[in-house]
């Protein structure tokens, strides 16, 4: 059970980026590419249509809305295209390029705090 769920993480993941991918293809129709452009945005959204703490619709907009957003968005990019798409997200994901950004972002965050710190002391110190 475990071993499906994670295969099937593994390629959401993929047509996910495979989606992101197709919506700056030039092979790929205009409308598809809106869609693709939609269905990534609205998957690492963290802002959902219904949202989560709802007890079970919470949940549905993620398991029904969205797989057939990206079933939608695959029926219009063609297939070809759609196969080399899969092959270069599978190798974007394979090569990870992201550590530069993560510790940029991890910089900002310790800036952010050391200057919260500096700038609230002086309210702390009880004078």
């Amino acid at each position: 059970m475990r071993a499906r769920l994670r295969r099937g993480m593994a390629l959401a993941k993929r047509e996910i980026v495979a989606l992101s991918l197709a919506a700056r293809d030039p092979r790929v129709p205009w409308l598809a590419k809106v869609l693709a452009a939609a269905t990534v945005a609205y998957a690492v959204s963290p802002i959902d249509l219904i949202p989560d703490f709802i007890p079970v619709i919470g949940y549905l907009d993620d398991a029904i809305l969205l797989p057939l957003a990206v079933w939608l968005t695959l029926r219009l990019i063609p297939k070809p295209v759609m196969a080399e798409l899969r092959a270069e997200a599978e190798r974007r994901i394979e090569t990870p390029t992201g550590a530069a950004a993560a510790w940029a972002i991890g910089a900002l965050w310790l800036g952010l705090a050391a200057w919260a710190g500096w700038a609230f002391i002086p309210w702390t110190s009880g004078s």
